[in-house]
């Protein structure tokens, strides 16, 4: 029962953070028109408390969400569960069909992840020193590739998935205009290989965005070995934020 307090504070926290900031989701909306237009199909793996689902919505976007979290996947059907532009699928993304262990961080559902390397990074990392994995589970896991094939091709996909970004990219063997995934600076080497994989799929084009900003680093589109010394340049309080791969 304790747990589950923890969990529920957990979760309204996020949806305060993620819904309460306007200039956040104006910012949002700007970066995410870049991408998307009406009509068009977007994935969110790794949709959390759905901030990004309002986003591609409010843009007349349809939307495949995937969050594995029991306690957000509820919160996301009671939000989005009567939108029959949304479809909320419990289950984690990853390189190959089947199940994973999901670690989760009871006080913070932000950071629940399937990857140990992860929580092995973040262990005594300045900024996650408070952050601790003492529950899991195993949940279904699906690939980009399969969900490709059950509703066909998005314009965009935004990857955040706490370190299991280079997974999910391997389950993806087609390129889609355009997609984004979150870099940690606690692991700078699933962030190259992201990089990797996007410029093998045919990416050449690449951008970033800071945290919580929407603001891109870059004025003009830049290549992945730009974005890969950029990436490792970045002084270690930055954290995080997103890189952006685009088709052109």
């Amino acid at each position: 029962m304790l747990d589950g307090l923890r969990t529920a504070r957990g979760v309204f926290r996020s949806l305060r953070i993620y819904y309460g900031d306007k200039e956040r989701n104006a910012a949002m909306h700007r970066l995410y028109r870049r991408f998307v237009s009406p009509g068009d199909l977007v994935f969110d793996i790794g949709a959390h408390v759905g901030d990004r689902i309002a986003a591609f919505r409010r843009l007349d976007a349809p939307v495949v969400a995937l969050e594995p979290q029991p306690a957000l996947t509820r919160m996301l059907r009671i939000l989005y569960g009567r939108d029959p532009n949304i479809v909320i699928e419990a289950a984690a993304v990853g390189a190959a069909q089947g199940v994973v262990n999901l670690n989760l961080n009871i006080d913070n559902p932000t950071v629940a992840t399937a990857s140990l390397d992860f929580i092995d990074a973040a262990a005594g990392a300045p900024g996650w020193t408070d952050q601790v994995w003492t529950e899991s589970l195993q949940v279904p896991l699906t690939t980009l590739d399969a969900l490709i094939a059950r509703h066909g091709k998005p314009a965009f996909i935004k990857i955040d998935v706490e370190g299991f970004e280079a997974e999910v990219l391997a389950g993806l063997t087609q390129a889609v205009p355009a997609l984004s995934f979150e870099f940690t600076t606690i692991q700078r080497d699933v962030a190259r290989a992201c990089i990797a994989r996007c410029a093998a799929l045919g990416y050449g084009k690449f951008n970033a965005a800071v945290g919580e900003s929407q603001v891109f680093e870059h004025a003009d589109w830049t290549d992945a070995s730009a974005i890969s010394r950029w990436l490792a340049e970045l002084p270690m309080e930055t954290n995080s934020g997103d890189i952006y791969a685009y088709l052109g």
